[in-house]
């Protein structure tokens, strides 16, 4: 097997919600997502896929989805408040959490028919989730 890892770096805020503790309070996170992509056989480049086709597809998902935007459960009563507001929201089913967020990233990949295996979803400089 052949395997490819790009990183992506993003920028969003978030609240977990609920939760008791000081991530309930509305706050921000420079991350880096980890994609890597594996296959059986390479294409007619020696590749499993060119960076730059990665960086392009995945970068402009990160962009459009996730990237300067509040990230937000569904059920938060700010994410009404924040829209009203004029901010650029992304509601989840679930809390804003890495491990939310790896899945979604992996899952919205998966879609677009990349051959990924793994997200990691670094949130800070000592804590990551993987999918």
């Amino acid at each position: 097997m052949f395997t490819i890892k790009k990183n992506f770096h993003i920028s969003y805020g978030h609240r977990l919600h609920p939760y008791t503790g000081k991530c309930a309070n509305l706050h921000g996170h420079n991350a880096v997502i980890k994609v890597t992509l594996q296959t059986g056989k390479l294409n007619a480049q020696g590749m499993v896929m060119d960076f730059n086709d990665v960086g392009a597809r995945v970068k402009k998902w990160l962009d459009a989805t996730l990237d300067h935007k509040v990230l937000l459960s569904k059920k938060d009563p700010l994410l009404k408040t924040l829209r009203t507001e004029g901010q650029e929201c992304f509601p989840l089913d679930g809390s804003p959490t890495a491990e939310l967020l790896a899945e979604l990233v992996f899952d919205a990949l998966k879609k677009q028919g990349l051959p990924v295996i793994e997200v990691a979803f670094k949130e800070t400089g000592t804590s990551q989730a993987s999918y």
